[in-house]
């Protein structure tokens, strides 16, 4: 069906596609997601009222940002339920649009979203390299903030690591606040398996919690999956949980999930490569071979973590963005021109990758 509606319809009923049990209450807090959580309740209480105008969330798979998005607006139709709200992915906004141009009904679609008052568009890196979406997507953004209606976006990467998304819809996800969602700490992840327990009413030795939060650091879900696997494996084959059927349950999980590999990591294997240590790597020293070695450990993070191109540089002595987009368009011009330079690079990938 045809979700657009005659402008000047304004008492039409839109559902908001939200998913009620995401909210605030188990959304847990920690070092982690404070600054994203907090600024999520600033903006719950007071939607376009808040210089969190857009407010984008950004992090790595599985850390929260669906749930945190979800939360808001589940707070913001509970407390002002005249608002309409809208939840959308931004790969069903896309279809929605190409649908639309089909039919030559592109401007019932920029009126429906002009009729929303929060818009929470989710995994908005998809629209890379989508230009018609973006253009419609940046004129429906205007009029909402021109209206002081609120926008909620989430990402997988900060602003300034998305590609192939037209510089003035980037400049516009930066006018509010980018939060970023980092792993969870050792005791936010104790107590996300705890309130999970909790909900299911079950109950579990504090050894087991701790030897799971222990060994699963990579996201949420991850750890989700995990303690409800072993409810699920206590219960069905009438076993005990004890530390054995933990190892076996987190072993599953460990080798399914891609090691996640440090930045603190890269450069240790890449120093020691070069034989130097991590703090001349880390150093302001211009020496050609020593340049290269850090521009090889920044190359190397951006492969292998999904850590920021800003929160690279502060981790490799302090630079910025720029200097590690920098270093990866040189490391990738070297290896295809310089025989050594291509050998180093085979290597060190090779330490990492085992």
């Amino acid at each position: 069906k045809n979700p657009f509606i005659i402008p000047g319809i304004r008492n039409v009923k839109i559902e908001s596609q939200l998913n009620a049990n995401y909210s605030f209450d188990n959304f847990l807090e920690g070092d982690s997601n404070r600054l994203s959580r907090s600024a999520g309740l600033a903006v719950a209480n007071k939607p376009g009222g808040t210089s969190f105008n857009p407010l984008l969330i950004f992090g790595g798979v599985g850390l929260g940002k669906t749930h945190l998005a979800h939360a808001i607006g589940v707070e913001i139709k509970d407390k002002f339920p005249e608002k309409t709200v809208l939840y959308i992915s931004a790969e069903i906004f896309t279809q929605q649009y190409i649908e639309s141009v089909k039919k030559n009904t592109r401007n019932d679609f920029i009126h429906f979203y002009q009729l929303i008052d929060v818009l929470i568009i989710d995994d908005v890196q998809f629209l890379s390299g989508k230009a018609g979406t973006q253009d419609v997507f940046f004129h429906i953004f205007n009029y909402l903030h021109q209206n002081g209606k609120q926008v909620i976006l989430t990402s997988d990467k900060a602003p300034v690591d998305m590609q192939d998304i037209e510089q003035r819809l980037l400049s516009r996800f930066k006018w509010g606040l980018s939060a970023e969602l980092h792993q969870p700490d050792y005791e936010t992840r104790i107590s996300i398996l705890r309130n999970i327990l909790y909900r299911d009413g079950v109950e579990m030795p504090d050894e087991i919690l701790e030897y799971v939060a222990k060994h699963i650091k990579s996201n949420v879900r991850e750890l989700e999956g995990a303690i409800i696997s072993l409810i699920a494996q206590s219960s069905f084959n009438k076993r005990e949980i004890n530390i054995e059927l933990a190892k076996q349950v987190v072993e599953k999980f460990v080798k399914n999930i891609k090691r996640e590999i440090s930045i603190d990591y890269i450069q240790k294997v890449v120093s020691d490569y070069f034989q130097l240590d991590t703090e001349t790597l880390k150093s302001k020293t211009r020496k050609r071979h020593i340049v290269q070695a850090r521009q090889l450990a920044m190359y190397f993070s951006k492969k292998f973590t999904k850590a920021s191109l800003a929160n690279i540089g502060s981790q490799i002595g302090d630079r910025d963005h720029a200097t590690v987009l920098h270093a990866v368009k040189t490391v990738d011009n070297l290896v295809a021109t310089d025989k050594q330079f291509k050998k180093f690079v085979e290597d060190i990938n090779k330490k990492l990758s085992i």
